[in-house]
């Protein structure tokens, strides 16, 4: 990428997180400004992390952290800023890890997965932008069978992009739509296979189990498949993401997270928690509405724009 499209990116990660990163700094200022640091600052500071959603876990090592380094010595707001950037990016260094797929499968399948509403039917259209405009074969299953708009909207993407859709009438077996979406994948020698999923978590139990059933149809018919099983949350629900990782993960065994809609909330710090709780790859970010604001996860970038810094 070049430098100006890195800064333009950049630009909209820091504007998308402007609700989270300003939360953070008005705190930090109200903390810091002219004060040292003793405990009562310390557990104000440390309070400000669990309310941005950055996790209790991620507060305590932070809090310890500055202690250690600055505790009865008077301490800048732009160096707590400073502070939380790098400690924030030593945290998801780890789980930034781009979504790579392998040309040796021939279709390389994802399942994606996630409760609705939280922009999965819309990622699944964005990842198949991307991959197309690399040079990708790429088809979409519209395995969310019980919501004819999820279909829709699958559909048009489809259209969007050039890549087809195999769908079925509303209330269809999603089963064995995507064991037939895989049939036809492996036939007509599609690169990648991106399989929507329906995502009622009212009866969890009934979702549970057909989540479980698709994987062991999908396994028949390819047993490597599904090659990604990915996990898309929405970032405005806060720490409801992580009950989700954990609903998610007991019926598949979810690869990697995928966090849209962080230009709509200040919750931003949730990322943070969920790296830290549960050290998943998290493979992209959405911060807006377009196919160019669905990127691969840089933790530097996130942290910087976290805290409300410059790149």
């Amino acid at each position: 990428m070049s430098e100006e499209g890195k800064k333009s990116w950049f630009a909209r990660l820091k504007d998308g997180l402007k609700r989270s990163s300003s939360k953070l700094t008005t705190g930090i200022a109200d903390i810091f400004t002219k004060r040292r640091l003793d405990d009562d600052a310390l557990e104000e500071f440390e309070d400000l992390l669990i309310t941005s959603d950055l996790g209790v876990t991620t507060a305590a090592k932070l809090g310890a952290e500055l202690s250690r380094t600055r505790f009865d010595k008077e301490v800048d707001p732009a160096e707590v800023q400073e502070f939380i950037a790098t400690e924030v990016a030593k945290i998801l260094e780890p789980v930034a890890k781009p979504l790579v797929i392998d040309a040796t499968k021939k279709p390389h399948v994802i399942l994606v997965v996630g409760v609705n509403g939280s922009g999965k039917t819309t990622t699944i259209g964005k990842l198949a932008k991307t991959y197309r405009d690399q040079g990708l074969k790429v088809m979409m299953a519209a395995g969310d069978t019980f919501r004819a708009a999820a279909v829709e909207q699958l559909k048009v993407w489809g259209e969007r992009t050039g890549c087809p859709v195999i769908a079925r009438d509303t209330g269809a077996d999603a089963a064995g739509l995507a064991f037939d979406a895989i049939d036809q994948a492996k036939r007509e020698g599609y690169d990648l296979l991106l399989i929507d999923t329906a995502g009622r978590l009212q009866n969890k139990a009934h979702l549970m189990d057909e989540l479980k059933k698709i994987v062991r149809v999908i396994h028949k018919r390819d047993e490597t498949a599904p090659h990604d099983t990915l996990l898309v949350l929405d970032a405005t629900t806060g720490q409801n993401a992580h009950s989700q990782v954990e609903v998610f993960s007991e019926a598949t065994s979810v690869t990697g997270l995928i966090v849209t809609k962080l230009d709509g909330t200040a919750k931003g710090g949730v990322v943070v928690a969920l790296a830290e709780k549960f050290g998943k790859p998290v493979h992209a970010i959405g911060v807006g509405e377009s196919a160019e604001d669905l990127r691969p996860f840089d933790a530097k970038s996130f942290a910087r724009s976290l805290a409300g810094l410059e790149d």
